[in-house]
């Protein structure tokens, strides 16, 4: 995908929010106004998405039955569309039980800090304890990019004798021939390798969802997203061994919310 897709991608996004955000003031109006109960929200949720994962958490303002301004703070991993996690075999000879799944050519994880600023507006009122309340979500912000490097454990074998080692090695052109010989890997290292050698990359983030609220003037909130994101970076994220690492990730996701309204 180019970047003539993506900016297609992004004014598309942007036309329908703007679409969405007339024709539910539209909706409201026509509705008439309505008392509010509540004033604030606090809630999070767990994201699952194509090429990745994320948790968040959500401050909202009540501002009318049919809109909330939200502010978000998430947390979470963005992956290559070509990573695939596998299982070590000592030179074909046998599944190693014991070692960590790992991905072949990996040369670096991508953990990105968001925050972001929007709106969630639902098309209609529902009555009280009745129902499924529909409408959308969308959001904006910056974001951070932490570029952690990949190690694997790689099997060496001590001078002079019969017995293997396990030593974490991360890519470089001097360790390029064991990273990536499959017959020399044991598995992924711990996850605590490498934090100490992170680099960073600011970018921008976007998402737009259809939202589904179970008591949405209630004061639990339960509700199930299921929408499109995208992070853009300032420069390539080089995640992969490959000649098609690209600054940008676009995802589709669902998202479970639980909290409260006060």
């Amino acid at each position: 995908m180019n970047k003539n897709i993506l900016i297609s991608i992004t004014t598309y996004l942007v036309v329908a929010v703007l679409t969405l955000t007339i024709t539910t003031h539209t909706i409201a109006q026509n509705s008439g106004n309505k008392g509010l109960i509540y004033n604030k929200e606090y809630a999070g949720d767990i994201k699952l998405m194509t090429n990745g994962w994320a948790v968040a958490g959500h401050y909202g303002l009540l501002k009318t039955y049919y809109a909330t301004t939200l502010y978000t703070f998430e947390i979470g991993e963005l992956k290559h569309v070509r990573e695939e996690r596998q299982r070590s075999e000592f030179n074909a000879g046998g599944f190693n039980q014991s070692a960590r799944a790992f991905v072949y050519g990996k040369k670096n994880s991508l953990f990105t800090l968001r925050a972001g600023f929007g709106q969630k507006r639902y098309f209609s009122q529902k009555a009280r304890r009745k129902g499924i309340a529909v409408g959308m979500f969308y959001n904006l912000g910056p974001s951070i990019g932490f570029i952690k490097p990949y190690y694997l454990e790689i099997i060496r074998q001590e001078p002079g004798s019969n017995r293997v080692n396990f030593t974490d090695v991360r890519y470089s052109e001097e360790t390029a021939a064991e990273f990536l010989n499959i017959n020399r890997i044991n598995g992924a290292s711990s996850f605590a390798m490498g934090w100490d050698e992170v680099t960073f990359a600011a970018g921008v983030h976007g998402k737009i969802a259809l939202h589904l609220d179970w008591g949405a003037y209630e004061e639990n909130v339960k509700a199930l997203e299921v929408g499109a994101s995208f992070d853009l970076y300032l420069r390539d994220i080089e995640i992969m061994l490959t000649d098609d690492n690209r600054p940008y990730f676009i995802n589709f996701y669902a998202a479970f919310q639980l909290g409260k309204r006060y």
